[in-house]
């Protein structure tokens, strides 16, 4: 086990970082299949899915009619959590009996498991333009308040935990700015008050290859192209370095490295959900959003991976510094980088338990 100290830094009045373990084995990212599908269905549990249409007032596009979809895992009278992802995850935190594809974290949602909606009940919503209809600038803030309108028709007033990943972890800090009475503890898991430069650029780069396929009449080509470069900013060269260990090949005249096929399988399968205007909206509301840490007092567990280019400790330890509230924040080192969070599922699975553990009124 490699551990990760802190910088001296980071104020006393906030708890001790704790750092984590290296990563286990790689999976190879395989189509679903049969074996894959049992693995994900879970037993019969009291579920609810539906949508919504209300008019939202958007931080940068004024005043809008949109649809949000939900889901609830759980009895409605048990504690709620909300668990978001990233910006390819919807409102399916674990998959139901009779879904065709798994949920995307049902390795940490089911009976038995760290979010067990026998004692817990789940939230979750698609997050606002990831159907395409929404052409506007969106942001943080807008998804942070399209929670808030989910739960108050699922008639909550205060949700135990909000557990955000990613793109879900920046909504999260978002909810605990706006929404804070309405949060008892906040787990960010690869996301910070704001976004790095380094990532910022990178994801600008995206955009602009869109656009290009979108100009040649080619969008699915453009958004497979801007997914496959977003997977190396997910992943580590240490896992490709496993991984493609192999030399490049000639197909034809021209060379093909190794990761070629694994890097267009995914972008194509990606591309073949996601619409251009989709993507281009949410990658640009990842670099709209900024948060004050100061402005936030809920008790928040921060967890970052070192070596992740998108939100590098630094910013963990920045936005820890200035919180108003309690703060614990973890460091991880995994081969998975910033898509630890689906791979790690034992690593996770303790620190989401831990943190549900500090919150009152959750059972073990």
């Amino acid at each position: 086990m490699s551990l990760v100290a802190s910088p001296a830094a980071l104020s006393s009045r906030h708890e001790a970082p704790i750092a984590c373990a290296d990563s286990a084995s790689i999976d190879s990212d395989r189509s679903l299949d049969a074996r894959a599908k049992s693995q994900f269905v879970h037993a019969p549990i009291a579920s609810a899915r539906g949508e919504m249409v209300i008019a939202l007032d958007l931080r940068h596009a004024g005043r809008r009619e949109v649809r949000i979809g939900w889901q609830r895992l759980g009895d409605p009278s048990l504690p709620a959590v909300v668990v978001q992802g990233g910006i390819s995850a919807d409102r399916r935190a674990a998959a139901l009996q009779g879904d065709e594809l798994p949920g995307w974290w049902d390795a940490q949602v089911g009976a038995g498991r760290a979010l067990d909606p026998r004692r817990v009940q789940v939230i979750g919503i698609d997050w606002l333009g990831a159907d395409g209809s929404l052409d506007a600038p969106i942001d943080t803030a807008d998804q942070a308040d399209a929670i808030a309108a989910v739960l108050d028709h699922l008639r909550v007033d205060r949700i135990t935990a909000f557990i955000g990943c990613s793109y879900g972890a920046l909504v999260g800090w978002q909810f605990a700015a706006r929404h804070g009475e309405r949060v008892q503890r906040l787990l960010a898991i690869a996301g910070a008050h704001r976004p790095h430069p380094y990532a910022s650029a990178l994801r600008a780069v995206q955009r602009k290859i869109v656009a290009l396929g979108q100009l040649q009449c080619a969008d699915e080509l453009g958004v497979s192209l801007a997914r496959q470069l977003a997977l190396l900013t997910y992943r580590t060269p240490e896992e490709f370095g496993q991984r493609f260990d192999a030399p490049a090949v000639l197909d034809g005249a021209h060379a093909r490295c190794a990761a070629e096929d694994y890097l267009e399988v995914q972008g194509t399968r990606y591309a073949s959900r996601w619409a251009a205007t989709a993507f281009l909206r949410l990658s640009e509301s990842i670099d709209l959003h900024r948060v004050r840490p100061e402005a936030i007092s809920v008790p928040a567990t921060v967890v970052v991976v070192q070596g992740d280019p998108l939100v590098p400790p630094e910013d963990a330890y920045e936005v820890a510094g200035r919180l108003r509230g309690p703060v614990r924040v973890r460091v991880l080192r995994s081969l998975f980088g910033h898509d630890a969070f689906l791979k790690e599922a034992a690593v996770f699975a303790a620190i989401v338990r831990t943190v549900l553990a500090d919150c009152a009124g959750v059972s073990a």
